[in-house]
């Protein structure tokens, strides 16, 4: 019979070690894995790297193509900024929707309803809502719409120009903060703990605008948690999209008041506003007055009777973004 073999101290070292080695695997993958994949913060962050890449290979491109006298105003520039931002922002999106094997309406645009019901009925919205808000401040002597700075054909010009300027506006920014980031973030931390941190978020990049205060960023962020809930509700950004874009639209042109403290060329006349800054939102513009916020806080119980909560039962799956609160659909491709 063969005698046993003694172990030596290095081999015994080596089993002694294997447990250790064993439990500092399983502590590193359940730091970037859970049972549906890789977590949702490190999807988040590749997203943001895959966003600021190709932000920034596009932008040197149209720096390349593109040439601008810095300082002067120019709806070109603007255009192609926005253009850039929402190329960015989805094709990163889409980058990652191969890595997770999910279709890329999944994340809050579905082709099949691109420009359909939903965005003009959020286009309606976005201009009801400017509209009651200056009628508001007008009613109490803060607006005044002046003279028609703009005449004949450049009237059309100028509106068709940004129209489709904020059409590009609305979808950089709607799909940024509420689009992949929000669909991601729900995954992970649930529906509306993500929704105030993106609206937050939202509000924040805010303050980089010439002209923007505490009050105005505080507009933004609640209008952020409206068309979050219009995401939660409708199971699609393209409500958001369209009232975003009509009323920035109504805000610049159609009555030509400060938005978010910028007041641009191309306005439709000389509108002034004047009057205490809780009327006329001050340097900020009619977004930081208190009507507007009263007309949010409305808005949200209309949005809540337009589309009523479906009442099934949770999903199982956290990784599978249920719209419509708690209904059994997805957005669609």
């Amino acid at each position: 019979m063969e005698l046993e073999k003694p172990t030596s101290p290095a081999t015994a070292g080596e089993f002694s070690a294997a447990p250790e080695r064993a439990a500092e695997n399983g502590t590193l993958v359940r730091i970037f894995l859970n049972p549906q994949g890789l977590r949702a913060g490190w999807r988040l962050v590749l997203y943001v790297i895959f966003f600021v890449a190709l932000f920034f290979c596009l932008k040197m491109l149209a720096m390349q193509l593109w040439k601008s006298t810095p300082g002067v105003f120019s709806m070109g520039n603007l255009f192609l900024a926005e253009v850039i931002g929402f190329a960015s922002s989805f094709g990163a999106a889409v980058l990652m929707s191969l890595i997770e094997h999910r279709p890329i309406g999944l994340y809050g645009l579905p082709v099949r309803g691109a420009f359909g019901r939903l965005f003009w009925l959020g286009s309606f919205f976005g201009l009801l809502e400017v509209s009651l808000l200056i009628g508001s401040i007008a009613a109490l002597g803060g607006y005044r719409f002046g003279s028609l700075e703009l005449h004949g054909t450049a009237i059309l010009q100028w509106a068709a120009m940004w129209g489709i300027c904020f059409v590009f506006v609305a979808l950089f920014e709607e799909f940024l903060f509420r689009g992949y980031s929000l669909f991601t973030l729900y995954s992970g931390i649930g529906f509306w703990p993500a929704a105030v941190l993106l609206s937050l978020l939202f509000a924040a990049v805010h303050l980089q605008n010439s002209g923007e205060g505490l009050i105005g960023v505080a507009g933004v962020f609640v209008v952020g948690m409206l068309w979050c809930f219009t995401v939660r509700r409708t199971g699609s950004l393209w409500f958001a999209v369209g009232m975003h874009a009509a009323y920035d639209f109504g805000e610049t042109f159609l009555y030509s008041v400060p938005d978010s403290g910028m007041l641009f060329p191309g306005h439709l006349s000389n509108a002034a506003l004047h009057g205490p800054a809780w009327l006329t939102g001050g340097t900020v513009g009619p977004e930081a007055s208190i009507f507007d916020f009263l007309i949010l806080f409305v808005l949200f119980y209309v949005i809540h009777r337009l589309f009523p909560a479906n009442r099934a039962p949770a999903p199982d799956d956290p990784g599978v973004y249920r719209t419509n609160s708690e209904a059994k659909t997805n957005f669609t491709p």
